[in-house]
């Protein structure tokens, strides 16, 4: 009787899966509202919450979206595929990622695509057999290239400099600095020396402590690019806190909101961005037309993302928002109210 109820359960179970795999693999219907995953790294990032906001203005031009936004408190592959399987669960239509690790994500994003959801990466990429589009805030060789740039004008070309990024496996991360070691070579920054590359996991206490071993690690050190909002910004307060402003130079990726003291008080010469806000904004809407079927995912396509205008997928089914933005002494205070 037992083996047979279990059997009867097991076949239910089964059934109940297929009808659910034909139904979702047929996509939405034209009149329902798209429940689309905004997955982050970590919750209570203030870059990520910006990136919601700019989601929620997307879904409400839309008119036929529903965001749901989550993330792990902290930032690890884990949590994000315990929320990936999650989201499944709750049948939504959509998911777009920013990735905590490019490949460990992979099983789980495969396993939504198979349950008929529409999977894409932001800010950080899934790898490609993952997702279909992959939506890069600004082009890696640019990001990277320019982070050298901005430190190497702040301390004249020459001396030690360090890299605070966030985690080990943070996709954007690696792409940026594999640019940067890149752009080192070039004779012009002869005279410069990296000496280190650290990992704060993008976690504020532990940046923070990740500086202040680089201080004590390299007493020559002059400059430190930390292409991570968090790590910029706990990065500034280490230099503020241990009485090396002007000694050691700071630049990155950080939010005009937490940079603009730093800035204005000289512990930052200039931080660079793109706007969180429009990548959340151009996530929603690429999904959004994939679940409708207004555009392939494939090189070449052109997809319209609203006041964005159009985005186009080039090679490896990789979108580009834009150039990163620089703020300095003379522009940051008006975007700190912004984000």
């Amino acid at each position: 009787m037992v083996r047979k109820i279990v059997a009867t359960g097991l076949v239910l179970l089964m059934s109940a899966a297929m009808v659910f795999a034909a139904g979702r693999a047929e996509g939405p219907a034209d009149d329902d509202t798209l429940r689309i995953g905004l997955l982050v790294k970590s919750l209570g990032n203030s870059f990520f919450e910006a990136a919601r906001d700019g989601a929620m203005e997307a879904a409400a031009e839309l008119g036929d979206v529903e965001v749901i936004y989550q993330g792990p408190s902290t930032p690890t592959a884990e949590g994000q595929i315990e929320i990936i399987d999650s989201l499944i669960a709750q049948g939504v239509h959509g998911i777009a990622i920013s990735s905590n690790d490019e490949n460990a994500l992979v099983p789980a994003a495969q396993r939504a695509q198979r349950a008929g959801i529409e999977v894409i990466s932001f800010d950080s990429a899934v790898a490609a057999d993952g997702r279909s589009i992959h939506l890069a805030p600004s082009d890696d060789e640019l990001i990277g290239r320019s982070q050298v740039q901005a430190i190497a004008e702040m301390i004249d070309y020459e001396g030690q400099i360090a890299i605070l990024s966030a985690s080990s496996t943070a996709t954007n991360q690696n792409a940026w600095i594999e640019w940067m070691r890149t752009a080192l070579e070039e004779p012009e920054y002869a005279n410069m020396e990296l000496v280190d590359v650290v990992y704060g996991d993008d976690l504020s206490d532990q940046s923070y402590r990740e500086a202040v071993g680089l201080f004590n690690s390299y007493p020559d050190l002059r400059g430190i690019i930390s292409p991570t909002t968090v790590g910029v910004a706990a990065t500034a307060r280490a230099i503020q806190d241990e009485g090396l402003v002007g000694q050691v130079e700071l630049t990155g990726l950080g939010l005009p909101s937490e940079m603009s003291q730093y800035v204005q008080d000289g512990v930052s010469q200039n931080v660079a961005l793109w706007n969180p806000i429009d990548l959340g904004y151009a996530a929603i809407y690429i999904t959004y037309h994939l679940l409708r079927g207004n555009v392939e995912a494939e090189a070449g396509a052109v997809i319209p993302a609203g006041r964005i205008g159009d985005i186009r997928v080039g090679e490896g089914l990789v979108a580009v928002l834009g150039e990163p933005f620089v703020f300095d002494a003379s522009n940051i205070a008006e975007f700190a109210d912004i984000y």
